[in-house]
């Protein structure tokens, strides 16, 4: 079976398992966990912003994030396809009383114009005020497409104009700064706050950092602990996040081609035409074919993929998959569309 369903099905290699094992641990309620402090300090100084707080998962890391900046009642602004919109189970509505408003794109990739039009920073007594901007960067139901720096920089400019606050969702972001070689703090400091994962491209078995001012995270730990996510001797997993620094991020290019020959392969074998994919996702509509057919069809000849949509499927490269693996399965993909 060649899995392509998403890329948070890797395995952790035997020289990660070795590293978390030997990691040393502490009680991380009581912020004494060193693996924890190492990694936070780490990607905190990647990002260019001054702390960070471990996290079990990126949905977690969002909810933290937007709340340092939304109070309930007020609103964040995203697109109509950001994972804190769609694959995020209601949680900021529902857990912190956060409202959403969006705007629309083709591919997820940010409009300052559009969200120009939505700004609200001041609505008055009768309507909702805007309190923060949320991107997304890759974008994942975009088709992994990277924002582009110059837009970034734009709604990070018209957002600081009206007072509004910036959260980066950077669950891909590792695979925006191989694609394009942006800097990873060249992202970062265009926002207030940002999120990034490890158990999505860089292989880690758990974990996403959110980092943002000193004075945030220190409100986002007493959230999290709230919220029933604070945790003992974590350190075990961050040690697997710290491999994966060292180990996996410029290794994303090779996942980068592998989506590409996967898109090359679908294209080739049938009458969708797919452009070559920026980073490790590719998305594939599936024309009169109901997505969950397709999944299914395409399942029992070896290969999985996943519906994000009533005719849309994805598939998403990782490293326990090869080039040569990902070009078979865009060509049985192909032959299912086709059938």
């Amino acid at each position: 079976m060649i899995d392509l369903r998403s890329d948070t099905l890797t395995q952790p290699s035997e020289a990660m398992r070795a590293a978390m094992a030997a990691a040393p641990v502490g009680d991380d309620v009581y912020a004494e966990d060193p693996t924890i402090g190492e990694l936070e300090q780490r990607v905190a100084e990647l990002l260019g912003h001054e702390a960070g707080l471990f996290c079990a998962t990126g949905s977690l890391a969002n909810v933290l994030g937007v709340a340092q900046h939304v109070r309930p009642g007020q609103e964040v602004l995203c697109d109509s396809g950001a994972h804190i919109a769609r694959a995020e189970m209601g949680a900021h509505g529902a857990l912190t009383g956060v409202t959403m408003r969006t705007w629309v794109t083709h591919d997820g990739r940010t409009e300052p114009e559009l969200v120009e039009e939505l700004l609200a920073p001041d609505a008055g007594p009768y309507l909702v005020s805007t309190a923060c901007v949320a991107i997304e960067n890759t974008h994942n139901f975009g088709g992994g497409t990277v924002q582009p720096l110059d837009a970034l920089t734009q709604t990070s400019a018209l957002c600081r104009d009206a007072g509004v606050r910036l959260h980066l969702d950077g669950a891909r972001l590792w695979n925006a700064h191989v694609a394009t070689g942006t800097p990873l703090a060249d992202y970062g400091t265009l926002f207030d706050t940002v999120s990034v994962c490890f158990s999505k491209g860089l292989g880690a078995p758990v974990g996403s950092v959110l980092v943002g001012s000193a004075e945030a995270m220190a409100n986002a730990r007493v959230l999290r602990k709230r919220l029933g996510g604070g945790w003992r001797q974590a350190g075990l997993l961050a040690a697997g996040c710290l491999y994966a620094l060292d180990h996996h991020v410029e290794r994303l290019a090779d996942d980068h081609a592998a989506a590409s020959a996967f898109a090359a392969a679908v294209t080739a074998g049938s009458s969708v035409t797919l452009a070559d994919p920026e980073t490790n996702i590719v998305v594939v509509p599936t024309g009169s074919l109901p997505a969950t057919e397709v999944v299914a069809r395409a399942a029992a000849r070896g290969v999985r993929v996943s519906t994000v949509g009533a005719r849309v499927v994805r598939a998403a490269t990782h490293l326990d998959v090869t080039t040569a693996q990902c070009a078979d399965a865009g060509a049985i993909l192909a032959e299912v569309l086709q059938a």
